[in-house]
């Protein structure tokens, strides 16, 4: 099947770190900065939206890999730029590009993989799981 993604496709996202994002709120960490697993939900998020207009109808993705490493820490109240853009695609699984930059540094980066589903497909498997 023909999914409609190609390499390239791209998406960016921006968010401003508040209390709730910080790694001491999250339990990641004793101190008040973005937290490292937050800002893989971002990265997720901005890979999630990349694809999501081009799917065909009754599809959508979901995580199946991260490779990030967090190279700087953000302090609350800073602007956060995320980019996620496709640079593989193998049948349904994807492979992004991701990065992340506040508002002076790149503070993260890496790869994520998503599986092109069948929504209802897998609510149904999902659902009956363990029944």
């Amino acid at each position: 099947m023909d999914y409609n993604v190609t390499c390239g496709i791209n998406m960016e996202i921006e968010r401003v770190v508040t209390s709730t994002d910080t790694a001491i709120h999250f339990g990641s960490g004793e101190v008040t900065v973005l937290a490292t697993p937050v800002m893989i939900g971002w990265m997720e998020a901005a890979a999630l939206n990349a694809v999501k207009a081009v799917l065909p109808e009754g599809y959508d993705t979901v995580g199946t890999s991260v490779n990030i490493s967090h190279i700087a820490a953000t302090p609350v109240g800073m602007k956060v730029r995320i980019t996620a853009e496709v640079i593989e695609v193998n049948g349904r699984m994807l492979t992004f590009k991701v990065e992340a930059f506040d508002e002076l540094d790149k503070i993260g980066e890496g790869t994520h993989g998503r599986a092109i589903i069948e929504t209802q497909k897998f609510l149904n498997r999902v659902n009956n799981k363990g029944k």
